[in-house]
């Protein structure tokens, strides 16, 4: 369904830091910047981006907006919870955890923002039982 996520970020150094920090406990590589200076990640056949805005406004985030990213384990969401955390991004939300019963159907979510204020969540969906 979707082809990739764009954000708006006002310091494109500062926001790459955050998102190669973040995404690279993900198991992303660090992110590429164009010509544009637009910087993508590309994982698990998923695009991520950051540009400044092209109609040369500020750059802000979406009130009730989330981007969410895939997690392999409760611990990899962690460490990307941390990562970001260290790299300038704040925590939001609950502290990072199982929510819903953890046995049937519980998902592990780690929530924080980004240097502009988007809201993330770092998602780990365990297997469903057989």
């Amino acid at each position: 369904m979707f082809s990739h996520v764009m954000l708006g970020a006002s310091d494109l150094d500062q926001s790459k830091q955050f998102y190669d920090a973040v995404l690279g406990a993900l198991g992303a590589g660090p992110g590429f910047t164009d010509k544009k200076n637009r910087t993508f990640w590309r994982h698990a056949g998923n695009t991520f981006a950051i540009t400044a805005p092209i109609n040369g406004e500020p750059a802000c985030h979406g009130n009730g907006s989330t981007i969410g990213f895939a997690a392999q384990s409760p611990e990899q969401a962690a460490a990307a919870h941390a990562a970001g955390v260290a790299a300038g991004g704040t925590t939001c939300e609950d502290p990072p955890g199982w929510r819903g019963d953890h046995g049937a159907g519980g998902i592990y979510l780690a929530y924080l923002r980004d240097p502009d204020g988007n809201k993330l969540c770092v998602l780990h969906r365990p297997p469903k039982a057989a």
